[in-house]
C-alpha cells in the first residue's frame, strides 16, 4: 500500500484536489490517503472542505493578519518538516500555482519524497504575470517527479523543458470533476437549492430578479498585478456598462483585500448599495458561487481556475489580464483577454449582450479542460 499525502491550502486548490481526495478514497487496499492543509485562505478553505466533507489530518493554520509571501512560504517549508517526518508518505501531491505548492514541493524534496504536481505544464513564460504564480508553478515542475497535465499544450510544455514523456500524465483538469459533482449536487437537491437562493439574497443579490429572461454578468477581481491603475480602469469600465445596460444586473462578489475593494469605492463612492442594477455582495463560498456562476450569462474575471469552470457551464468568459496560461481556452473560443483597458471590456461586454451570434459562438465553444474523468486518470497513473 502507498500512502500518498495531499497539500492544499487556498480555496482554488481545495476546489481542485476534493475530487482527487475522494478518488483516492475510494481505494483503501492501495493507497493510505492523507490530507494537510496549510491555511493559506482560512474561511474560504474550510467552506470548501465542509462541502466535499473532507478532514484534515493536518492542519497547519499559518494564516496571519498582514502576512506577505516571506512569511507564507517560511511558514509552510518549515510547518511541513515535521508533519513529513511523521507520516513519511510515498508521494505528496501539490496543486498549481500557489505559495503553498512550492514550498510545500520544497519542503518534500528536502527530505527526498516524490512530489507529483497536479495542474502541471501551464506557463506563460514571463514571470511576473501573473505574478507570484508563474515562478511557483515553474519551480515546483523542476522539483517534481510526476506531471498531471490538464492538457496536450501542458505537456508539450513540460517535454520542451526536458520532462521525460513518461513521467507526465494527460487528465484533464480536476476542477471540471469538482464543477461537475457539485452542478450535480445543486440539480437533484431542491432544499439545497432554496437555501442557495437565500444565502444569495442574504449576501445582496436576489437571483429572482433574473425571471422574464433578465441577464447577468458576474465579475471577480483579485490579482495582485492589476492592484492599483488595472483595478480602478476595471472599474470605471464596470460602471459605464451598468449604466449602458440597466436592463442587465452586475454583480461583484468583491475579494476581502482592501486593494480590491479600495478602487471600488473610489469609483462608485463608499455607499454601495444605492446602485440600481450594479451588486456589490461580499465573497461567496464555493456552492454559492457554482449556482451563480451557472445562471449568469457572462463572466468578467482575472481568476485562472474560472476560465476552465465558466465554459463548462457554457458561459463566455472575458478575462482581465494581458497574458494567460490557459491559451488553449483562447485557441477553442472559449474566453478572451481583455486586460484592465476600459475600450476593451466595454467593447467585449458590448459585443456579448447585443450581438447573439457572438455570444452563440463563445457560449457553444467546446471546453478544452475536460470530461469530469480528471481524477480517474491521475489515480490509475499512480496504480500503475
Amino acid at each position: 500500500m502507498k500512502t500518498v499525502m495531499l497539500v492544499f491550502g487556498t480555496r482554488p486548490e481545495a476546489i481542485k484536489m476534493a475530487p482527487l481526495v475522494k478518488e483516492f478514497q475510494r481505494y483503501p487496499e492501495k493507497f493510505e490517503t492523507v490530507v494537510c492543509v496549510t491555511g493559506q485562505h482560512r474561511e474560504m478553505l474550510d467552506q470548501v472542505l465542509h462541502i466535499f466533507d473532507i478532514r484534515p489530518d493536518y492542519d497547519l493554520n499559518i494564516m496571519k493578519q498582514g502576512q506577505d509571501l516571506y512569511d507564507v512560504t517560511a511558514r509552510v517549508l518549515t510547518e511541513m518538516r515535521d508533519v513529513l517526518k511523521e507520516v513519511q508518505p510515498d508521494v505528496v501531491l501539490v496543486h498549481g500555482d500557489t505559495t503553498t505548492s512550492t514550498a510545500a514541493a520544497l519542503a518534500a524534496f528536502y527530505q527526498q519524497i516524490t512530489v507529483g504536481h497536479v495542474e502541471a505544464g501551464l506557463r506563460t513564460h514571463n514571470i511576473y504575470s501573473p505574478w507570484p504564480e508563474e515562478m511557483n508553478r515553474q519551480i515546483t515542475g523542476r522539483i517534481a517527479t510526476y506531471h498531471f497535465a490538464p492538457t496536450p499544450l501542458s505537456k508539450d510544455n513540460l517535454l520542451k523543458e526536458n520532462v521525460p514523456e513518461e513521467r507526465i500524465s494527460v487528465t484533464g483538469n480536476t476542477v471540471i470533476d469538482a464543477l461537475y459533482m457539485v452542478v450535480e449536487k445543486i440539480k437533484n437537491d431542491k432544499v439545497l437549492d432554496g437555501e442557495l437562493e437565500h444565502v444569495l439574497e442574504s449576501s445582496g443579490y436576489d437571483v429572482k430578479r433574473l425571471t422574464g429572461g433578465k441577464r447577468l454578468v458576474l465579475i471577480t477581481g483579485h490579482r495582485r498585478e492589476n492592484f492599483g491603475n488595472g483595478f480602478i480602469s476595471m472599474c470605471k469600465a464596470i460602471k459605464a456598462l451598468s449604466e449602458k445596460y440597466p436592463e442587465v444586473d452586475f454583480v461583484y462578489p468583491m475579494h476581502l483585500n482592501p486593494n480590491v475593494r479600495r478602487p471600488i469605492h473610489d469609483v462608485f463612492g463608499e455607499d454601495l448599495s444605492d446602485l440600481d442594477n450594479m451588486f456589490f455582495i461580499e465573497p461567496l463560498e464555493y456552492l454559492s458561487f457554482v449556482y451563480l456562476m451557472e445562471k449568469s450569462a457572462i463572466v468578467l474575471t482575472d481568476s485562472g481556475g474560472i476560465q476552465e469552470e465558466a465554459p463548462g457551464l457554457g458561459k463566455p468568459v472575458l478575462v482581465m489580464r494581458d497574458t494567460t496560461e490557459r491559451p488553449e481556452a483562447l485557441e477553442a473560443g472559449t474566453v478572451k483577454l481583455v486586460g484592465t483597458d476600459y475600450n476593451k471590456i466595454v467593447e467585449e461586454i458590448s459585443d456579448l449582450l447585443d450581438n447573439p451570434e457572438y455570444y452563440e459562438k463563445m457560449s457553444k465553444a467546446v471546453n478544452p479542460y475536460g470530461d469530469g474523468k480528471a481524477c480517474q486518470r491521475l489515480v490509475s497513473f499512480l496504480s500503475n
